[in-house]
């Protein structure tokens, strides 16, 4: 089944080039466009697409707030900005976003980012990834415990997390069922109060286990 996409951006050549490179792929269909934020929010609750791309700076709501707002909905939301700052970043994934990305990191990467965003990955572009899961958070919306009781296969997840490694991957690695690796993220995201795969990682590198 094909992929179906809003593109939420204020400048319209954005998302005609959006929609250019993405209705290309045999495995994508763009159903509908966004000027503003408080547009995304109200289509993408109508439409149910599976993935939002979504400007960090839009009139009416941000990036952030999308992504906010359409969280536990099923719709999926990538974070597509110029503005390369981990500041952005971190509030975005902090509030469930399914990706990061800048947009001068190409087609490419973009195609990539919707694609993992839909395997319940998250992908951000490679200038950021290293600053985000190594520098020590300021602040988070709960902090993990010092134990959080990880069974011995769940430590091996995270490590492999924190290694941006994706599902697949892993499964790979460890011998074990793409399902079955979502079900321990599950339960570590669980255990250690955070809400994706890129906090995991940064707990991984904060605690130590990453080393």
């Amino acid at each position: 089944m094909s992929i179906r996409i809003l593109v939420a951006d204020d400048q319209e050549g954005i998302r005609g080039a959006f929609r250019l490179i993405l209705d290309a792929q045999p495995d994508m269909t763009v159903v509908a466009e966004a000027a503003d934020g408080r547009t995304a929010i109200d289509t993408a609750l109508r439409l149910k697409p599976d993935v939002v791309l979504a400007d960090i700076r839009m009139p009416r709501a941000d990036g952030i707030e999308v992504t906010r707002a359409l969280a536990g909905t099923g719709t999926h939301v990538v974070v597509v900005t110029t503005f390369g700052l981990e500041e952005y970043a971190r509030a975005a994934l902090d509030h469930g976003a399914a990706g990061f990305v800048l947009k001068r990191s190409g087609p490419a990467l973009l195609v990539e980012a919707v694609r993992a965003a839909v395997n319940g990955d998250v992908l951000i572009s490679p200038q950021l990834t290293l600053g985000l899961l190594r520098r020590p958070r300021v602040s988070r919306p709960r902090e993990p415990a010092p134990d959080p009781g990880l069974t011995e296969r769940e430590a091996d997840v995270v490590r492999l997390v924190a290694q941006a490694k994706t599902n697949a991957q892993i499964a790979e690695e460890l011998f074990l069922a793409p399902g079955t690796v979502k079900n321990h993220i599950a339960g570590i995201s669980a255990k250690l109060g955070v809400g994706n795969r890129v906090a995991i990682a940064a707990w991984a590198w904060n605690s130590g286990m990453a080393d």
